[in-house]
């Protein structure tokens, strides 16, 4: 294989695949890079088992200044790659394998010999077809994904609680996640789509996946089979494996009514909340008290530490309904559930001191919702 490339669009490719490869992998072939170069262009490919990355570098993208002079294949040490092509003197660089496996990277004076593994060992990406796909604007999947997985679980003891049910029904799509303390479910209707879905998908996958949604990037087409997913996104394959098994119903988590109501300005809110935390990370349980009086038309934030004090603030509000209520939450759920909603106003709604209340926004109440479960402190 021989090949010369622009180095600067080499590397923004391999940065791409290598966030599907990982250091702590037990298949020692997963932690190699796959370079393929054949009529098309420079295909690369990076897996960890859960998640594999395809991009392909056009040889016709003249901004891309490939040339391919003998084709081939080979599995090289992804991080170390990664490093050598980082540090190469030029904005050209030039790859050769020869027979014996090994790689001579060169740029201006500056030449590398690393030992490759036969291509042939790695493992073959799914074949999923495009019988049950659609298209989604990226910037609506980006939304989605940043929305709903700020409340996936990270406790592997209940490994579907780790990924974001979807659901597709029609042109209605609905994404929920939930770690049994927190929920987010954001849905929304999609145009001219009428399509049948329902798979969890893990929500490193995702994470990963939005990292990958830049500005330019204006669509990505979705296909789904029985155990992985595909996003297409332009000449990038991004494929995560499903988890397998019954998302528990979380419809019945959200309440259908409330006693009070509050409407808030996020950014305000979020604020409060980030001093009223300075106070109670200190503490013993991690946790705020919200005093709501009614007749008194104030709302007051509580923070407590045992060792260093208290802070104490009252809270501006648009609006205020219902009964008076004293209830204790998390505040870093409180705060991820508001950097969520964004510089939006907001309406939070409470039914009792031990009951999840809900947090939505006022303009789009009925797409997004987040519910966070109280903390007991009697």
């Amino acid at each position: 294989m021989k090949f010369s490339i622009n180095r600067s669009s080499f590397l923004r490719t391999l940065n791409d695949v290598s966030r599907a490869i990982s250091t702590k992998t037990t298949i020692p072939v997963l932690t190699d890079v796959k370079i393929a170069a054949n009529a098309s262009g420079l295909v690369l490919t990076g897996s960890d088992a859960d998640i594999s990355i395809e991009a392909t570098i056009a040889e016709d993208d003249e901004s891309n200044t490939l040339t391919i002079t003998e084709p081939g294949a080979i599995l090289l040490p992804a991080r170390f790659f990664t490093e050598i092509v980082k540090r190469l003197p030029e904005d050209d660089m030039q790859l050769i394998v020869g027979d014996n496996l090994q790689a001579v990277i060169t740029s201006g004076a500056s030449e590398f010999t690393i030992n490759g593994l036969d291509a042939a060992s790695y493992p073959q990406l799914p074949e999923i077809s495009g019988d049950n796909s659609l298209t989604l604007p990226a910037d609506i999947l980006h939304q989605i994904i940043n929305q709903t997985v700020i409340a996936v679980s990270t406790q592997e003891t209940r490994p579907l609680l780790t990924g974001v049910h979807i659901t597709i029904d029609g042109s209605k799509l609905v994404a929920v996640a939930t770690d049994s303390h927190r929920l987010a479910q954001r849905s929304l209707t999609l145009d001219g789509v009428d399509a049948h879905a329902d798979f969890i998908i893990p929500g490193r996958s995702l994470t990963e996946l939005s990292r990958m949604l830049a500005d330019d990037v204006k669509s990505v087409d979705l296909r789904i089979a029985e155990n992985q997913v595909l996003f297409q996104i332009g000449t990038t394959a991004f494929y995560s494996r499903l988890l397998d098994g019954n998302y528990p119903d979380t419809s019945r988590l959200i309440p259908t009514s409330s006693t009070t109501r509050i409407e808030f300005e996020a950014p305000a809110l979020l604020a409060a909340i980030n001093r009223a935390s300075l106070l109670s990370h200190e503490g013993h349980n991690n946790v705020v008290r919200l005093k709501i009086e009614a007749a008194a038309n104030t709302v007051t934030l509580f923070g407590n530490s045992p060792e260093i004090g208290n802070v104490e603030e009252k809270l501006s509000f648009a609006k205020l309904e219902g009964d008076d209520l004293e209830i204790s939450f998390n505040p870093d759920y409180m705060k991820t559930a508001l950097q969520g909603l964004g510089q939006s106003s907001i309406e939070v709604a409470f039914t009792a001191p031990l009951r999840p209340f809900t947090l939505v926004p006022s303009e789009d109440h009925e797409n997004y919702i987040q519910l966070i479960t109280p903390v007991r402190t009697y």
